[in-house]
């Protein structure tokens, strides 16, 4: 079993739950671990891809992968309650097992990065399938590889920041690295900025200069990041996002992810925005 071809793709491997974090109200994270070491070893995915969680007796769905591939030994997923699966998931504790498969997907164009500025544009649990590469990126490793590093990440309150242990403590440390929080709403204990984050983009008004820019959110935030890029100048190329909301069984076969000619599953999740607008306007 030396790399995860030797699996097959449509079997669920079966994984412990070692540790849960309540990121907010409604999203967990769960660091999980495959019960078989030749599976953990043999699961290399890519930033930006995904896996099928399946929990026993209720079903599956597409999660996409929090953790970097530069954490070894341990798999991240973060959650948000929204539907029968998802709320089993949450009544889940350290030691129940789950099924997972995968990894599915393209992943973030790491290789073609290399040497440029990255600004990451996320909202909500938006921020998990980033922080996957967000953390890639910052790794001691790969650091060298990559200019500088902008976070720009809203939510509707502070109780709805996802991992406010890195965007407060941790990236902020990191070199080279600056990290713009903000919420929708004014409330008390909270001195950070207030407002939207296309608003908050075009007020800190980057450069598209050697630079990419990633986002996933909500889709109404994906759609106004989108057009505040584009009035900034950024190109259709030098724009990532990803769409794995809309995957459902992640090998092509059912059929509910298609944009048009693409399966989201197949050629994504992850579309640079000239691929997009190839498509039909659907998210």
């Amino acid at each position: 079993m030396s790399n995860c071809h030797c699996r097959n793709p449509l079997k669920p491997y079966p994984a412990t739950i070692v540790k849960i974090i309540d990121e907010t109200p409604d999203v967990k994270t769960f660091q999980m671990v495959f019960d078989d070491p030749e599976v953990m070893e043999s699961f290399r995915q890519k930033p930006g891809q995904v896996a099928q969680l399946s929990v026993f007796g209720v079903g599956e769905a597409t999660i996409s992968i929090t953790s970097s591939p530069t954490r070894k030994g341990i798999l991240e997923f973060s959650v948000k309650k929204v539907g029968m699966l998802t709320s089993a998931l949450h009544r889940l504790e350290p030691g129940n097992k789950v099924g997972i498969r995968g990894p599915y997907g393209n992943h973030f164009p790491y290789e073609v990065m290399k040497g440029k500025d990255l600004l990451f544009i996320g909202g909500g649990i938006g921020l998990a399938p980033l922080r996957a590469l967000i953390d890639f990126v910052l790794a001691e490793e790969n650091r060298g590889d990559y200019g500088k590093v902008d976070i720009i990440y809203g939510a509707r309150s502070m109780d709805d920041l996802c991992f406010k242990y890195d965007i407060l403590d941790r990236w902020p440390q990191m070199p080279g690295t600056t990290v713009y929080t903000t919420i929708d709403r004014t409330e008390p204990g909270w001195e950070g900025h207030v407002g939207f984050v296309p608003a908050y983009l075009e007020e800190i008004n980057p450069s598209p200069e050697n630079k990419y820019a990633i986002t996933c959110g909500p889709p109404i935030m994906i759609k106004f990041v989108l057009q505040a890029l584009e009035k900034m100048g950024f190109s259709d190329d030098q724009v990532i996002t990803t769409l794995e909301l809309k995957m459902k069984c992640g090998i092509g076969k059912c059929g509910r992810c298609n944009i048009g000619s693409k399966y989201v599953c197949l050629d994504g999740p992850v579309f640079y925005l000239s691929q997009l607008k190839q498509l039909p306007p659907e998210f």
